[in-house]
């Protein structure tokens, strides 16, 4: 592991536009800006549940189908047993159709990373392995070539890297930081929250070459070089936030691949970011850095002064806009992007129909939002305006225990 970057470095890797005027540089930002088509999906699909499995009745996985043509998301059942799957991702090894589960449980023995093999027929799921993870994974994510896997351990104050099997299985971790260490900087100021470096997810980048690791405890993003045939992680470079005591949470990235968004859970807030990153050479390894765009916003209104933790963002492919949740105001946030500079402004706010909406998603059509609305025993499905970007709903709640994950497969 290496040094933070150093003043020489960090200028050597932002390019020349970084050093023009803000201006100049959100203009240049407008080149990057592709529209990506929606592909037409399959009537109906596969979605996943993972589920609280700490609270209520729920025991791990929930299956159910949903139709596309109407919005209409049927019971779930379940699907598979398995401790607390806080996390979901898909990928398809081989020919085989396969599911990965965060387990966030109490401590190393109850927590992991589980493999599941997946019936394409049915949606089945038939457990092959559990991996060690730490001692609260809370996310998981896959490269595009289904070659190695990332969890990011937010109880234990990890990052942790897999191979994957050829039959789908994870390979015990490869490699496995420890952001306890002084080079992941210091905690932030909310000490309730923030005692510790607390990793909260773990997302590849579009071009399936770096890591980026959302501190939620020592408000910072780190991003690492990975290498998908070996799972092995390159050095680890701070790209701050900015915002003592924001604790970042997730990110997504725009389809121009230029601009990122980071949602902050503990100050309830959306962060723009440029992304820049080098090809590296033989000698030196590539590197990627988030430069902070300067347009923070809030994801609360204006006159809400409760308790509030924002949760899951989104960006539809098929628009330019965000959309963030929050638990404690229970709602669901649309912002519109600025075509040129990419800032988020403020467009639609709705009621989630329950209570924690901790994660979302869209249905592959992009004209259907799922909410997990945890602490109601909820999920709502709602409809989404292509043309406007605008939510309507919720047109149906589904009842089950503590959702936390909700995936298309």
């Amino acid at each position: 592991m290496t040094e933070p970057l150093s003043r020489r470095r960090l200028l050597a890797l932002l390019p020349a536009a970084a050093l023009l005027s803000r201006q100049t540089l959100f203009a240049q930002a407008s080149i990057f800006r592709r529209k990506k088509k929606v592909t037409a999906a399959a009537p109906y699909s596969f979605v996943y549940i993972g589920t609280d499995t700490f609270k209520g009745a729920s025991k791990g996985i929930y299956l159910a189908r949903f139709n596309s043509l109407t919005g209409q998301l049927t019971a779930p059942t379940l699907a598979a047993e398995t401790v607390r799957p806080s996390f979901l991702a898909a990928a398809l090894v081989g020919k085989r159709n396969m599911i990965y589960a965060a387990n966030e449980g109490s401590d190393e023995r109850n927590s992991g990373a589980s493999s599941f093999l997946m019936d394409p027929k049915t949606g089945a799921l038939q457990l092959l392995g559990r991996a060690e993870a730490g001692n609260g994974p809370c996310y998981i994510s896959v490269d595009a070539t289904a070659s190695s896997a990332y969890v990011a351990d937010y109880a234990g104050g990890s990052v942790a890297s897999f191979k994957v099997n050829s039959d789908g299985t994870l390979s015990e971790p490869i490699d496995r930081i420890d952001f306890k260490q002084k080079t992941f900087g210091h905690h932030g100021p909310n000490t309730a929250r923030q005692d510790a470096s607390h990793p909260h997810s773990a997302t590849i980048s579009p071009d399936n070459r770096f890591l980026v690791v959302n501190d939620l405890g020592n408000d910072d993003i780190v991003t690492f070089y990975i290498n998908t045939d070996t799972a092995h992680l390159g050095s680890p470079h701070l790209n701050a936030s900015r915002t003592p005591g924001a604790g970042p949470r997730h990110i997504a990235f725009h389809p121009n691949g230029r601009w990122v968004y980071g949602v902050n859970e503990l100050s309830s807030s959306v962060e723009h970011y440029l992304w820049n990153a080098t090809h590296g050479s033989s000698s030196i390894e590539p590197e990627a850095l988030l430069t902070n765009a300067g347009n923070s916003i809030s994801t609360l209104d204006a006159g809400f002064h409760g308790p509030n933790t924002a949760a899951e963002i989104v960006i539809p492919p098929d628009s330019d806009c965000i959309i963030v949740s929050n638990r404690g105001e229970n709602s669901l946030v649309v912002f519109n992007l600025d075509s040129i500079t990419g800032a988020p402004k403020f467009l639609q706010r709705i009621s989630c129909g329950g209570k924690a909406p901790r994660q979302f998603t869209l249905d592959p059509t992009g004209k259907w939002l799922l909410c997990g609305n945890q602490d109601s025993a909820t999920i709502t499905v709602f409809a989404r305006d292509e043309n406007t970007n605008r939510l309507s709903g919720p047109v149906q709640t589904i009842p089950i225990d503590s959702p936390q994950m909700i995936l298309f497969a």
